[in-house]
């Protein structure tokens, strides 16, 4: 079947609007349904026990102190601490017992008999299910007391400090703040236990799974888990269908000349654009060490192999686990995006053949703009999180505070400002291309891609520390997940078919042509799919359907995408032992395959609403995560950082043998971690939760059992070998860059490439609808 370029960009585009539409429509029902703050909470006797203000102040105490990153709510946020939502209502009810069982009794609930408990334990689990919505809540005295009690706590744990669980003293500065953060996690566990109006669920869909709460997945959890399954199946095959009946021409390295990095010409841009390179290797080397200090803090939670006595240097006080994985988790997203950054301006020369005027300029422009944006955003995080600012000042110049997006709001509109400067620079470069193509080319797919990171990004920009957490989460996850699944992928294909096209191995027809289809297959399910993020969040029970339907159908373009890099692989292996570019290669294969297997495979399981419902929050999304993140965008980032060194480093200092032990440590590594440890307690997690309820799972008992703890001692051989892995690159790269090529090209001059992608440089592309 012969589809037309112009056919397939309009049905992207459409794809595009479509899901936008839906996604706007959603963002209406999610503020009209979401679970209003109550005016007051009151006691049997009209005494007031919590204001709406203070809910909102303890969801400001609760971004401010990083406590995203040390526990989660809702289920959303880091796995090392509880999550405080389930732990609320877990010691909601543990406190309503004791309550009736010294009334009634005057005993201790756990020195009753079985049968005496279980009529406490019904009079608990009818009380929590008979809770009313509206502008004030009225608390039975036994809700009164446990309120009170799970105030205690907090204050001792999170402001007196808790060694054991790896809270240091003063993580939240004073008991009241302590207090009002319990208060926040205490409405989070009502919404999870009270009905919606006119449901039969709450607004969580009954999450977390808490038996003595009454909590329990519905038939709608099940119903559309089988749903998704027979759609992962049909869906699969329309696709497959639909991939061969649409002629998509595979690379052919054969009968082809495929450009000597030696014969091309290079623009002083393009070698400014590695340092990008440079600094993403940099920061990749600290992201893993972070990483290691992590992973050992699960089993010595106040310490590092002893060095606090050692040394005298309390690591937990000064390091502690919240900005940590603060670092760690933003570190992830930089390197990976400097990296990137750096392939989209070398690109543009290397494809057109042409150096804007004053481009090497502007890009040491935005080369310095992101160092400020990465050193003040870093230092915000650990000086926001130690309460150096005051009122307004943490969220801006400190740390938000909400996971991925933990830097202030200041250095984001700095991203912004960077990401619409470098989408403006790329788009200068490209510009011979731009004026000769159609719109649906490949110049104007990556221009387009660069505007998306942009304007996805403004979704964060919707919310202030006061905003409900359920409406909060919905704009969060527009940009973490929208990035992830729909934009990133779409750089990725955009990126790919470039750099293939850059080497002679696919003509810029065929690319655009594979790109705007599989675009439009990971578009199609990839934005909405965001939706499965919103099933336990309190947001609209409408998106528990459409979760389920479109997360089954991301599953299915990373199949294609796999299928693609293992034809560039043949195409590689076929062009003979003497094709130049063999190691980016095979870094941009392994992305393939890692996406395949962390974001489609693991995710696809996670993601069905009946293991979603158990297992969320648990050590499978961390499994789900490293692969997807590091193994797909990590991994290609690299890929793409090869290609550049070996186009700008001296033929005679080029050397593959630091990057194939690179390669090695960091995919044998990172397959380690995932089988020997991740995935073993992730499963082990999941029946925990199965069994004996969500909070178990996530307590801290759980993590300190036996076999749990060989588990993270297992994580050491992947870990140290991931490590090593980005060490050997950042040293390969910095060795590279000591023997760099000098600039061959000079503004606005053309070389060698330029004659094979734009055939006529005095007249207009022919471009024609039947290809």
């Amino acid at each position: 079947m012969q589809v037309k370029r112009k056919q397939l960009a309009t049905f992207l585009a459409t794809i595009f609007v479509v899901n936008l539409v839906v996604m706007g429509g959603g963002a209406w029902l999610s503020y009209a349904n979401s679970p209003d703050i109550p005016d007051t909470i009151v006691g049997p006797d009209g005494e007031t026990i919590a204001t709406g203000e203070d809910v909102r102040d303890g969801k400001a105490v609760f971004q401010e102190n990083g406590l995203m990153n040390q526990g989660s709510v809702l289920g959303r946020g880091s796995y090392y601490d509880t999550d405080y939502t389930a732990n609320a209502l877990e010691l909601k009810t543990e406190y309503m017992r004791e309550y009736y069982a010294q009334e009634r009794h005057g005993e201790n609930y756990t020195v009753l008999n079985a049968t005496t408990q279980a009529g406490i334990d019904e009079r608990v689990r009818q009380e929590l299910q008979s809770s009313e919505y509206g502008s004030q809540v009225q608390y039975s005295a036994a809700e009164v007391y446990a309120h009170e009690q799970v105030r205690e706590d907090y204050v001792e744990r999170y402001h007196e400090g808790d060694r054991e669980r790896g809270i240091p003293e003063g993580q939240v500065p004073s008991a009241e703040e302590a207090e009002q953060f319990a208060d926040f996690a205490l409405w989070t566990a009502w919404i999870s236990h009270t009905d919606r109006p006119g449901s039969s669920v709450s607004f969580t869909n009954d999450w977390p799974y808490s038996p003595a709460a009454g909590n329990d997945a519905g038939g709608a959890i099940m119903t559309w888990s089988v749903i998704a399954l027979v759609l992962l199946v049909g869906g699969a095959g329309i696709a497959i269908w639909l991939y061969q009946s649409v002629e998509i021409p595979e690379p052919e390295s054969r009968n082809v000349s495929i450009p000597h990095p030696k014969e091309i010409d290079l623009t002083p841009s393009q070698l400014l654009s590695t340092r990008f390179v440079f600094i993403g290797a940099l920061l990749f080397v600290a992201q893993t060490f972070l990483g290691g200090l992590l992973a050992h803090y699960y089993v010595e939670r106040d310490g590092f192999f002893g060095l606090s006595e050692a040394i005298g240097f309390d690591i937990l006080q000064w390091l502690p686990w919240s900005i940590t994985r603060a670092w760690h988790v933003d570190l992830g997203i930089l390197w990976i995006a400097t990296m990137w950054l750096g392939a989209g301006l070398f690109l543009a020369p290397l494809l057109t053949g042409r150096e804007p005027p004053k481009q090497a300029l502007y890009v040491k422009g935005l080369l310095g703009a992101l160092l400020v944006i990465v050193v003040g955003g870093l230092a915000g995080i650990w000086l926001g999180t130690n309460n150096f600012f005051g009122d307004q000042l943490w969220w801006l110049l400190g740390n938000e505070g909400l996971e991925y997006l933990e830097i202030g709001r200041v250095w984001q509109v700095g991203l912004l400002v960077g990401f619409v400067g470098w989408t403006a620079l790329v788009a200068r470069g490209f510009k011979p291309l731009l004026d000769r193509e159609p719109r649906y080319g490949l110049a104007h797919m990556i221009v387009y891609a660069g505007g998306s990171i942009g304007l996805l990004f403004m979704a964060g920009f919707l919310y202030t520390p006061k905003t409900n957490i359920v409406v909060t989460e919905f704009w969060r996850w527009w940009v973490v997940h929208m990035w992830v699944e729909g934009v990133f992928e779409f750089f990725i294909l955009v990126v790919i078919a470039l750099t293939l096209v850059s080497m002679n191995l696919l003509s810029k027809k065929a690319a655009e042509k594979a790109v705007i289809f599989q675009s439009a297959l990971v578009m199609g399910s990839g934005i909405i799919g965001v939706s499965h993020h919103y099933w336990w969040a309190g947001l609209p029970e409408v998106w528990l359907p459409i979760g389920s339907v479109f997360s089954t159908l991301e599953f299915i373009p990373l199949l294609f995408i796999l299928y693609e890099a293992l034809g560039q692989y043949r195409a590689m292996d076929s062009a003979g032992k003497d094709f130049p570019y063999r190691m980016a290669f095979y870094f941009i294969v392994a992305s393939s395959v890692w996406n395949f297997f962390g974001a489609g495979v693991i995710g696809f399981f996670i993601n069905l609403p009946i293991i979603s419902y158990y297992e969320t929050g648990t050590y499978l999304t961390v499994a789900h995560a490293h692969g997807a993140m590091f193994g797909a965008f990590g991994l290609l980032a690299m890929g793409m950082a090869v290609y550049i060194l070996r186009l700008t480093t001296s033929e005679a200092r080029w050397s593959d043998r630091r990057l194939r032990w690179s390669f090695w440590c960091c995919n044998v590594g990172l397959a380690l971690m995932i089988f020997l440890s991740l995935l073993p307690i992730g499963f082990l997690q999941l029946e925990v939760g199965f069994t004996q309820g969500y909070a178990a799972s996530r307590a801290l008992e759980f993590y300190e059992g036996g076999l749990v703890q060989t588990l993270f001692w297992l994580r050491m051989p992947g870990d140290t070998l991931l490590i090593l892995g980005a060490v050997i690159f950042a040293w390969d790269v910095a060795a590279k860059l000591l023997f760099q090529r000098k600039a061959t090209a000079e503004e606005t001059r053309d070389h060698v490439i330029a004659d094979r992608l734009v055939p006529d440089r005095g007249s207009v592309e022919p471009v024609s609808d039947d290809d």
